[in-house]
């Protein structure tokens, strides 16, 4: 199971779900915080191929609903990864990589995969 990696926000909630679910099944993984270590443009790029910008992007958030109308309208794949690169709360959280597999949110059924 090495390479699995964790993206997300210490203190979201969704996230203590997943890391709890991990550690309870005893899967091991690295934890990167995107308020504490940022995330690249390559990397929020791959994503948005894997899974579309509209997946990762995180409207119903404090972060989003926060920005100006002006920011909110006619959103498209390079405003919407330059949004999230800028404050990476507005990234749907957890990401999680497992090589080539990409989970974004809490999804036990898919966890289970991992494990399986």
């Amino acid at each position: 199971m090495s390479g699995l990696i964790v993206y997300g926000i210490t203190n979201c909630d969704t996230v203590k779900k997943a890391r709890k679910w991990l550690d309870d099944h005893r899967i091991v993984y690295e934890f990167h915080d995107y308020k504490k270590q940022g995330i690249d443009a390559g990397r929020l790029l791959r994503w948005s191929t894997a899974v579309g910008w509209e997946r990762l992007l995180n409207r119903s958030g404090t972060t989003f609903r926060k920005l100006a109308d002006a920011d909110k309208l006619k959103i498209d794949e390079g405003k919407a990864l330059a949004l999230m690169a800028k404050q990476p709360s507005m990234i749907r959280r957890p990401v999680i990589e497992n090589g080539a597999e990409l989970i974004v949110g809490f999804d036990p059924d898919r966890y289970r995969a991992l494990i399986s």
